[in-house]
């Protein structure tokens, strides 16, 4: 019986049900997190944070707080993708960092100051930095050849599934707290604050559950522990002046800067366009809604006809579709801004991945594919700083750089990065 339900999910998605059941850890505790993307800068508009703010006004302060997470995660991703390699071990590295990161969520619920939402949101950086090299890197070993674009995608469409929920379900339960909670003969009253911070711990808590019971480290990553695996900056078969692997890491730094302008300036956004938290919370998850759709399609398409297609285009597409952002005026339009900006990082993130993954040697997939993911969450730390810095000089400055970056990053990709796919890794039909 076990076995017909592990085919079934195989044949419905086309990957090892490891890969599913991962993605589907990641689906809740993608909520939690999220969550926090739309609360932490509400939070701190609040009467509920005070002390000592040393001159800064709330916009920096936010996106300092925002920025620390993603600067912590990435400095640390490099340092726990190369020691699950040399471990030969994933999952136990996952489950370090999903309790760190629910113990976390949870110190939210005492925090009341400045100097204490720094504090926290460093330690969860560096929880999650123990989940994401390890997780992609387990799901890249679990994947063949060419069937990796598409376990990319449908890892990353359940955990953006989460991560898209997460803010519009945020913004609807600060605006409609507080809420009392009975518990026997006893009552408890849960601002809106306080309750999104207990379900992102809960979520963590669901997700750490996950891992624990159902994910399993393949024989071929144990067997490969031991090195001592590196990346080199200059392409080590001499044919470009980068190694592809340190391109697509810059390529994934420039997009995800892109991404991150939006979010830490979320009072000036709403001011600008006349709307509410609820609105901002669409058009945040609106990115993300385009990945969930398109992210399984685009990867099994990569495994067709090819990653660097899909990667060149996208980064073209982010152009405009960054640009736009900064010049909309009505909520709308915003809204479609923020779905061309997601169509064209759901054709960037899973060929990426697998790309990489393609050219990671065995046993390496930690240390290879951490340079796009630190690269994602450098992006995540410094868009925040870029958009804080740059939105007094203009509205549209921090969009108008962010695009400039995407140009860069699709020059880069046409100049640099070669297709890794030939006629024999192609996927075909299942039944074929």
């Amino acid at each position: 019986m076990r076995r017909s339900v592990r085919q079934g999910v195989r044949s419905m998605f086309d990957v090892d049900p490891r890969v599913f059941a991962l993605a589907f850890a990641r689906l809740a505790d993608g909520v939690g997190n999220s969550f926090l993307v739309i609360v932490i800068p509400l939070y701190v508009a609040s009467d509920v944070v005070t002390g000592a703010t040393y001159g800064l006004a709330p916009a920096m302060i936010i996106g300092i707080i925002l920025s620390l997470y993603g600067l912590l995660n990435s400095l640390a991703q490099p340092f726990s993708g190369r020691l699950s390699d040399r471990h030969g071990a994933r999952k136990r590295y996952i489950l370090v960092g999903l309790g760190g990161l629910a113990a976390t969520n949870f110190s939210y619920l005492f925090a009341d100051s400045y100097v204490a939402l720094v504090g926290i949101r460093a330690l969860q950086g560096v929880s999650v930095a123990f989940i994401v090299p390890t997780s992609v890197a387990l799901v890249n070993e679990l994947a063949a050849t060419g069937r990796r674009g598409g376990s990319m995608g449908v890892y990353n469409t359940f955990r953006l599934v989460g991560f898209g929920a997460g803010p519009v379900v945020a913004g609807a339960i600060v605006s409609a707290g507080p809420y009392d909670v009975s518990l026997g003969d006893a009552g408890l009253v849960l601002s809106g604050f306080e309750l999104t911070f207990l379900i992102a711990t809960a979520a963590a808590l669901v997700s750490f559950a996950m891992v624990g019971v159902l994910i399993t480290d393949p024989e071929r990553t144990r067997a490969a522990a031991g090195g001592s695996p590196s990346i080199r900056w200059r392409d080590p078969r001499g044919e470009h002046l980068l190694n592809p692997v340190i391109t697509l890491g810059l390529a994934t730094l420039f997009m995800t800067i892109g991404i991150a302008v939006f979010a830490p300036i979320q009072n000036e956004v709403n001011a600008r366009l006349g709307q509410g938290s609820t609105w901002f919370g669409l058009q945040f998850s609106a990115f993300v809604l385009a990945q969930i759709v398109l992210q399984t399609p685009i990867g099994s398409a990569s495994d067709r006809v090819g990653r660097r297609p899909f990667i060149l285009w996208g980064m073209v597409l982010l152009v405009p579709a960054t640009l736009a952002q900064g010049v909309v005026t009505t909520s709308g339009a915003m809204l479609l801004a923020r779905l061309g900006q997601g169509i064209a990082g759901a054709m960037v993130f899973a060929p990426g991945l697998a790309l990489a993954g393609d050219l990671a040697p065995e046993g390496e997939s930690g240390t290879t594919l951490s340079v796009l993911t630190m690269a994602f969450g450098f992006g995540i730390a410094i868009g925040p700083l870029v958009s804080g810095f740059l939105v007094g000089l203009g509205f549209v400055v921090p969009f108008a750089f962010a695009a400039g970056l995407a140009a860069l990053g699709a020059v880069l990709v046409a100049t640099q990065v070669e297709e890794t796919l030939d006629d024999g890794d192609r996927s075909v039909d299942i039944d074929g």
